[in-house]
C-alpha cells in the first residue's frame, strides 16, 4: 500500500489492488494553509464534525463515508470505529472523537482523530494488535508529544506516523513535530509526503515515520 500525507491529520491510502481511502480530509483556510484537497478517493472516513477533519465534499469523485462507532463494511473492507473524546473531560471542551481501524492488505491501520486523552484499557483491546498507527502529537486540542509517547507504548505498532502538529501550512496554537521525535533513535524524517509499506516488510523494531508536509 501507499501511504500519501495530504496534511494535517489527512492521509490518501491506496491498496494494492486500487482502492483509494482517504481519512479525515480538510478545509482550507482557518489557520489550514495546506494545499486543497485534489484527490479522488472510494471511501472518505471522519473522525468527528470539526472543519480540519470533515471536509468530504473537498474529496472528488463519490465516496461513500464512513463515521461514529461500530463495526460498518464498505467496499469489502472492515471499519471499527471507537467511541473516544476530543479532551481529557469526557467530550466537555471539545466533543467526541471515534478512533478508526481497517485492515489493508493485511495490515491494519489506525487513525486516531483528534484523540484527547490516554487510551483506557478496554478502549485497548478494542483497538487490538495495530500495524500502522497515525497519532496526533501538537497538544492543545489532541494529546501532546508526552501523552502521545504513551499512547504509542499502550498500543504497541510497528509504524508511527505523527499527525496534527505545527507545520509552516498550520497556524494553529500547537507544537511542532520535534517535541514527538526528540531523543527517539527510531524517528526517521522523510524527503516524500509517501511512503509504501508491504506486508511481510514492516520493521521488526517500532519506527517513527515523518512525512514531508
Amino acid at each position: 500500500m501507499i501511504i500519501k500525507w495530504l496534511g494535517h491529520s489527512c492521509f490518501l491510502i491506496t491498496s494494492e489492488r486500487g482502492l483509494r481511502v482517504i481519512m479525515d480530509p480538510y478545509s482550507v483556510g482557518g489557520g489550514i494553509n495546506y494545499s486543497s484537497i485534489e484527490e479522488t478517493a472510494d471511501i472518505v472516513v471522519v473522525s468527528h464534525d470539526h472543519f480540519d477533519h470533515n471536509a468530504v465534499s473537498a474529496v472528488r469523485g463519490k465516496p461513500e463515508v464512513v463515521k461514529g462507532s461500530g463495526m460498518k463494511t464498505v467496499r469489502g473492507i472492515q471499519f471499527r470505529g471507537i467511541a473516544t473524546y476530543h479532551d481529557t473531560s469526557q467530550g466537555k471542551q471539545r466533543g467526541t472523537n471515534t478512533v478508526f481501524c481497517f485492515t489493508l492488505g493485511d495490515i491494519k491501520l489506525c487513525h486516531l482523530g483528534d484523540l484527547g486523552h490516554l487510551l483506557s484499557q478496554a478502549q485497548i483491546n478494542e483497538i487490538g494488535a495495530v500495524d500502522i498507527l497515525f497519532i496526533p502529537t501538537g497538544g492543545f486540542y489532541t494529546i501532546d508529544a508526552a501523552d502521545a509517547s504513551k499512547v504509542c507504548d499502550q498500543l504497541k505498532p510497528k509504524v508511527i506516523i505523527p499527525m496534527h502538529f505545527k507545520t509552516a501550512k498550520c497556524d494553529f496554537p500547537i507544537s511542532g513535530v520535534e517535541d514527538f521525535i526528540r531523543n527517539k533513535k527510531n524517528a526517521r524524517k522523510m524527503d516524500s509526503s509517501q511512503i509504501e509499506f508491504k506486508l511481510g516488510e514492516l520493521p521488526a523494531a517500532t519506527e517513527i515515520v515523518v512525512l514531508k508536509s
